[in-house]
């Protein structure tokens, strides 16, 4: 590795801050079924009138990145434009097994593990892309997984502007408190991507965080 980019990843911070954009690329991060695509879809219907994709209760149902240019967020005199990554769910470990308890055949099943698997690779690589993380939990579920504390190192590595969204809060269940407990050096947003909940207030973080 260079002297150049050993500096540069060291005072990754400084370089960002010093070059900063119009437009900032932000990544959607989480595990499967957080609610990704649903709050990609959130943002785009509320600024835009389109969608990002479609979403299903089959995990990993987003394989690839997908990449949408230019959505401009204004609240309260503040705005800021986007180019949001709606990112495959993060795993440690993807079973094909795990695709058949949903009718599909094993070779099917064996097909969307592997690009299961490739989308987790490509989801890491767009770190190095990105200027700011949304990092979506599910609010009824442990935030204390692997697989979360494996990708908020990595973001806090890359020196990257975080907000982390607690999802579902429309769920009897769900306790954004929980995540606030795992997480406290980062700042936590409740919301229901499906419902609309608290979305305004998620709106207004983006804008001061990432604006």
């Amino acid at each position: 590795m260079s002297v150049i980019v050993r500096i540069k990843k060291k005072f990754s911070f400084l370089f960002r801050w010093f070059s900063k954009k119009d437009r900032m690329k932000i990544g959607i991060y989480g595990p499967p079924n957080a609610g990704k695509t649903t709050l990609a879809n959130r943002i785009l219907r509320d600024w835009t009138g389109d969608v990002m994709g479609s979403v299903s209760d089959v995990p990993h149902e987003t394989r690839r990145a997908r990449l949408r240019e230019g959505v401009k967020i204004e609240v309260d005199g503040k705005s800021v434009i986007l180019d949001i990554v709606d990112t495959p769910g993060l795993a440690t470990k993807i079973d094909f097994h795990d695709f058949l308890k949903y009718g599909m055949s094993e070779e099917e099943a064996k097909r969307r593990a592997k690009e299961a698997t490739e989308g987790v690779i490509e989801a890491i690589k767009w770190l190095d892309d990105l200027d700011g993380v949304l990092m979506v939990m599910d609010a009824t579920e442990d935030p204390y997984t692997q697989v979360n504390v494996t990708i908020i190192g990595n973001i806090e590595a890359r020196g990257l502007p975080l907000l982390i969204v607690a999802n579902k809060i429309d769920l009897p269940n769900a306790s954004p408190a929980r995540i606030k407990a795992a997480f406290p050096q980062h700042p936590v947003v409740p919301i229901s991507a499906l419902k609309g909940l608290n979305i305004d207030t998620l709106y207004r973080e983006i804008a001061e965080r990432f604006g």
